[in-house]
C-alpha cells in the first residue's frame, strides 16, 4: 500500500523517486569497477594494538584488535579501493617465526595470482616489520604493489598514527605506479623500499629510515615517487616463496668492547648453519673472536661479516679482515637482521660462499 508521504507526489517525481536509488547504485557499481582491489592481510602487531586509556602511547597490548574492525576504523579506505581483509595471525611480531614467514609469504604469493588482486597490504608490527619486508622482497614473484604498515602508537592513543598510515598503504598498494618497486613500507607518510628500511628509534612516529632516504611521500592519498630501487628484488629474483618449504638456522652473534667467542661457539653448537657477526664499525672482528670464527667455517658453519652501526653500517670486503683468506662472507650495507634473512633465503639454493657473495652484492 503506497503511504500518505508517496500520494503527495505528482506522476512524474514519484517515478523519479522510484528510479533514484537504482540510478545511485549503478553509479557506486561504476565507481567500484574503477577501483583497485587491495587486500589487506593482517598480522597483529601495534597497529591492532590497545591501551588503558588514550594518555597510553608506549604502554599498551599489541595485537589486540581484528582485521575487521581496522578497516572499519578507516572508512574512507572505500574511495580508494574496493578493500577486503584477512586475519593471516595475530601476534606480537618479536614472536614471528620462520613458520609464521613461510605461512605469510605463501598466502601472499596465492592472492598475487589472483586476476581480482591488484595490490596487498600487510599490517605488522614494528620490532621485526623490516626483516619481514625484506623476506617478502626476496621470495614473492610478482610486479603486483605489496606494501608493509605498522604503526608506532596503540589506535586507542590520541596521537595514533595507524589510521593514516594504512590509509596511505592502501593508497600506494593501488596504484599502478607502485607496481615494479618492490616490497614497500608506509610509515610516517614515507614510501620506503622494503629492502632498504629499518626501525632506528622507538616511542617516535618517525622510526623508520633508510639510509639511502625514502622512495617517495603519499600526500592526501596521492603517491609522490623519487627515486627506484637498485637491487634485484621480487620479480627479478632466483628466489620464489612457492619453492621453500623451511629456512635454515641462522643465527646473530653481537660485537662489542671485550667481546668473547661463548656466544658464536654456543650457537653454533645449537645448530646454526650460518652466523651473522653484528660487527663494530665496518663489520670489525675482535682479535679473541677470529680463531673461533675461522674453526667454525672449516667445521662448515658460514660466517657473514655485517655491522651494528645504526643507519648505513656498510661492510667492505677484506677490508677490516681477509675475508678471502677466511672464506668469509660480507652482507655489503644490510644490517644483521636483514643480513640474517638473505642468508637463510640464499642458503635454500646454495652452500657455497662464494655464491653466497654474489647473492649479498646483488640483493
Amino acid at each position: 500500500m503506497m503511504n500518505t508521504a508517496l500520494k503527495s507526489f505528482a506522476p512524474g517525481a514519484l517515478a523519479l523517486l522510484l528510479i533514484l536509488p537504482t540510478a545511485v547504485s549503478a553509479k557506486e557499481a561504476e565507481q567500484q569497477q574503477k577501483l583497485a582491489n587491495v587486500v589487506i592481510l593482517a598480522t597483529g602487531g601495534t597497529i591492532a594494538g590497545a591501551g588503558a586509556s588514550a594518555a597510553n602511547s608506549a604502554t599498551y597490548q599489541a595485537a589486540k584488535v581484528g582485521v575487521d574492525k581496522l578497516i572499519a576504523g578507516v572508512p574512507e579506505l572505500a574511495q580508494l579501493a574496493n578493500v577486503r581483509g584477512e586475519q593471516v595471525m595475530q601476534i606480537a611480531s618479536e614472536s614471528i617465526s620462520n613458520e609464521d614467514l613461510l605461512k605469510l609469504g605463501k598466502r601472499v604469493a596465492e592472492l598475487a595470482e589472483s586476476n581480482d588482486v591488484d595490490g596487498i597490504v600487510i599490517t605488522h608490527g614494528t620490532d621485526t616489520l623490516e626483516e619481514t619486508a625484506y623476506f617478502l622482497n626476496l621470495v614473492e614473484k610478482t610486479d603486483k604493489p605489496i606494501v608493509v604498515v605498522g604503526s608506532m602508537r596503540p589506535g586507542t592513543a590520541m596521537s595514533a598514527d595507524g589510521m593514516l598510515n594504512l590509509y596511505n598503504a592502501v593508497a600506494v598498494a593501488s596504484d599502478k605506479q607502485s607496481r615494479g618497486k618492490g616490497v614497500l613500507v608506509t610509515m610516517n607518510d614515507e614510501i620506503q623500499s622494503g629492502r632498504d628500511v629499518s626501525k632506528s628509534v622507538n616511542i617516535k612516529t618517525e622510526a623508520f629510515k633508510s639510509a639511502w632516504g625514502p622512495m617517495g611521500m603519499v600526500v592526501e592519498g596521492k603517491s609522490y615517487w623519487f627515486r627506484l630501487p637498485a637491487k634485484r628484488h621480487t620479480s627479478n629474483s632466483e628466489f620464489d616463496i612457492k619453492q621453500i618449504s623451511s629456512l635454515p638456522q641462522v643465527d646473530i652473534a653481537y660485537g662489542y668492547g671485550n667481546v668473547t667467542d661463548t656466544a658464536y661457539k654456543a650457537l653454533a653448537q645449537n645448530g646454526a648453519k650460518a652466523l651473522i657477526h653484528a660487527g663494530t664499525g665496518n663489520g670489525s672482528v675482535s682479535s679473541r673472536v677470529v680463531p673461533a670464527l675461522q674453526e667454525l667455517r672449516k667445521n662448515g658453519v658460514q660466517i657473514i661479516r655485517s655491522s651494528h652501526v645504526n643507519q648505513g653500517g656498510f661492510v667492505l670486503r677484506n677490508a677490516e679482515q681477509p675475508d678471502d683468506k677466511n672464506d668469509w662472507v660480507v652482507a655489503h650495507d644490510l644490517n644483521p637482521q636483514k643480513a640474517r634473512i638473505l642468508a637463510m633465503v640464499a642458503m635454500t639454493k646454495t652452500q657455497d660462499s662464494k655464491e653466497l657473495q654474489r647473492i649479498f652484492w646483488e640483493y
